[in-house]
């Protein structure tokens, strides 16, 4: 889980030289694993530690305004449940930190999903060439957790999937009882053969075993999930830059 987080972090400071990134867990509080309001405390210690050694040095500095940190929760889609916690370990902390929205819908997940069920073969990499794969899906089960609400927002991304593979694409809760196979058997019934599942998650945040206890519901393989595909780094620096007001073609603004 930490080694994910660090790889999208990285791919974060590759596009933006000098961001500073911390990881925060929801669970747990130790050393490899420290808590988001630990790590937000520690963020605006340092900011006010920063600007008292700036005024003891003599420099004339602004006093700090805004945001101490600026928290991107790594979902690709609402979850209510999740992103409660996530609210409450940045009131707990008693930092001056600002949340963003979830990193999707967006057309860069999309080709984040065909990457990953092209690299299961389960799809072509690039539907303009002129070959087939024997064992591309010619119908998608996007599969997602957070309810009815992030159903529908995995939704518009599977649409633009959907556009990508030119099959069917339908979203379905991982974490909804019966709700993988009903998808499943829609997508049958409408005349596809050869289903896909496909994770519309980074990772951590479903249980150990859903995705394939899903596979096995939908009788079909699955992809792996988004993970640190580059994609997903750079939404996670589109939502702290777009918080903060910082565009592309400021590069040297400052960072937090």
């Amino acid at each position: 889980m930490r080694s994910l987080a660090e790889e999208l972090v990285s791919i974060a400071r590759s596009e933006l030289p000098g961001l500073e990134a911390a990881i925060g867990f929801l669970d747990g509080d130790d050393a490899e694993y420290a808590s988001l309001a630990r790590v937000l405390k520690e963020a605006a210690a340092l900011r006010v530690e920063r600007y008292e050694l700036a005024v003891a040095a003599g420099r004339e500095v602004a006093e700090p305004e805004g945001p101490a940190a600026v928290v991107v929760p790594l979902l690709v889609g609402p979850d209510a449940a999740l992103m409660d916690r996530i609210r409450q370990a940045v009131a707990d902390s008693g930092a001056p930190a600002e949340l963003t929205d979830v990193l999707g819908p967006h057309p860069l997940l999309a080709e984040a999903l065909h990457v990953r069920l092209s690299e299961a073969g389960l799809a072509r990499a690039d539907r303009a060439r002129l070959f087939t794969v024997a064992t591309a899906a010619d119908g998608i089960v996007l599969a997602t957790v957070g309810g009815d609400e992030a159903v529908q927002a995995a939704g518009i991304t599977g649409m633009l999937l959907a556009a990508r593979l030119a099959v069917p694409v339908i979203a379905a809760a991982l974490d909804q009882e019966g709700a993988v196979a009903a998808v499943a058997e829609q997508l049958r019934g409408a005349g596809s053969a050869q289903l896909a599942l496909a994770p519309y998650v980074v990772g951590p945040e479903v249980a150990p075993g859903l995705l394939d206890d899903a596979a096995k519901v939908a009788d079909c393989p699955v992809a792996e999930p988004l993970g640190a595909y580059p994609a997903v780094g750079k939404l996670v620096l589109s939502q702290y830059m777009a918080l903060l007001g910082i565009s592309p073609q400021q590069p040297g603004a400052p960072v937090r």
